[in-house]
């Protein structure tokens, strides 16, 4: 495996495991109390973890986006096709801070006393993940697909910043939200995100 190919192995861990946490907010955090009654103070460890794990996580995204950016803008004209496609790219919904948003809404409609929708569910979690899952990483796989046409193995370095306390960093994070999942909830595997 080269270079290249280990860094987006690691971006791609990075995607699905936020993925993974995005789903077990979901099951623990609305599905939890609105079925099960618990009370915010029992899930307060899974969703600290949860929290600091998506704002570390969501924020280095959002870092390498913009590392992207200003590489191509050194590098591209204005009027430069590839200049234009980034950018307009990089204006799409599904920004990691549009997933921050979202995220903390649902959090805010957690309040313990949950009034379901008549589907059992809360539209702030549900709008959460499906944007998680859809323009989010709709917008993910097109900036990928950029950088792998333009990037050289430096600039591969330089956008993703990953050496070995960033992926200690993050697998830290995880395994700390999978440690506090409540009884019960399991973290579901997604592949291929």
């Amino acid at each position: 495996m080269n270079e290249v190919e280990l860094i987006r192995a690691q971006l791609s861990v990075e995607r699905q495991h936020a993925a993974e946490v995005s789903q077990a907010c979901v099951s623990a955090l609305w599905a939890a109390i609105s079925t099960r009654g618990e009370s915010l103070a029992e899930l307060q460890p899974f969703r600290q973890a949860s929290v600091e794990y998506f704002v570390w996580v969501l924020a280095r995204f959002e870092e390498r986006d913009q590392v992207f950016r200003d590489l191509v803008h050194s590098r591209f004209g204005v009027d430069d096709p590839t200049r234009q496609t980034v950018d307009k790219t990089l204006s799409l919904a599904g920004s990691s801070r549009d997933v921050l948003a979202k995220f903390e809404a649902a959090l805010a409609s957690t309040t313990g006393s949950p009034a379901a929708s008549s589907a059992g569910t809360d539209p702030h979690w549900d709008e959460f993940l499906q944007f998680f899952s859809g323009a989010w990483s709709a917008r993910r796989d097109q900036l990928d697909s950029l950088l792998e046409r333009q990037a050289t193995v430096a600039d591969w370095r330089t956008v993703a910043a990953i050496d070995a306390d960033s992926i200690f960093e993050e697998r830290s994070r995880y395994a700390r939200v999978r440690a506090t999942l409540p009884a019960g909830v399991e973290m579901p595997i997604i592949p291929g995100v």
